[in-house]
């Protein structure tokens, strides 16, 4: 559980912003299960409770994909259902707040590339879906955050470069940013272009009660 001491004032206030749809592929990545258990715990090692205060951790994501869509070879109908009930479930966490995005369905793409030389069937490919309005959300959080003084550290959870601009204003209020590093090999590091814009890096590593996929 979370202590947000608000009388300390010796420590900083400090929010996290977690981008769903990157922690997940790195965490996947890494071969563990991804769940509401595991974010949380995983947020718990963002911060630096000897001198921050948590204040708030907003997630980002979107709802899973659902619909009806024609395989790329047969043409039959593949039917995509999911439940959004673990979004909740996170929401109803301490200190969570959930910004919900949109997914949409961008057709189909080869599994591996090249795939000529054979027959080709509806297991040659994969569903290709965009999500959109996350970087949105975490540019507007960040910006209020900022500007209204709530807190005085931003803990990210990103990779996107979209989220650079609002880094930048941030900076400026006066806040701090903290970028993140996934326990993931070193191509997946976060690159130069995006820590420029950071003032301190973080390492965190996964927790130790994550369930293996």
């Amino acid at each position: 559980m979370f202590f947000c001491n608000l009388g300390n004032m010796s420590k900083r206030r400090t929010a996290l912003l977690i981008d769903g749809g990157h922690l997940r592929a790195e965490t996947r990545n890494a071969g563990l299960a991804y769940d509401p258990d595991f974010i949380e715990s995983f947020a718990k090692r963002c911060f630096d409770l000897r001198e921050e205060d948590p204040v708030r951790i907003l997630y980002y994501d979107s709802p899973q994909y659902r619909g009806r869509q024609r395989l790329p070879v047969s043409g039959r109908q593949q039917n995509f259902t999911a439940s959004d009930t673990w979004l909740d479930d996170l929401a109803a966490r301490n200190l969570f707040a959930v910004r919900r995005g949109t997914i949409a369905f961008r057709g189909w793409v080869p599994r591996d590339i090249p795939i000529a030389g054979r027959d080709l069937t509806d297991e040659d490919f994969r569903p290709n879906f965009e999500q959109k309005g996350v970087d949105m959300r975490v540019g507007l959080d960040i910006a209020t955050l900022s500007d209204k003084g709530i807190v005085e550290r931003i803990v990210l959870i990103t990779a996107d470069s979209d989220m650079i601009p609002a880094m930048k204003h941030g900076r400026k209020a006066g806040i701090h940013i903290i970028g993140v590093q996934l326990p993931v090999p070193p191509a997946n590091r976060l690159y130069t272009k995006f820590l420029a814009h950071c003032d301190f890096l973080r390492t965190v590593t996964w927790p130790e009660n994550a369930r293996r996929l």
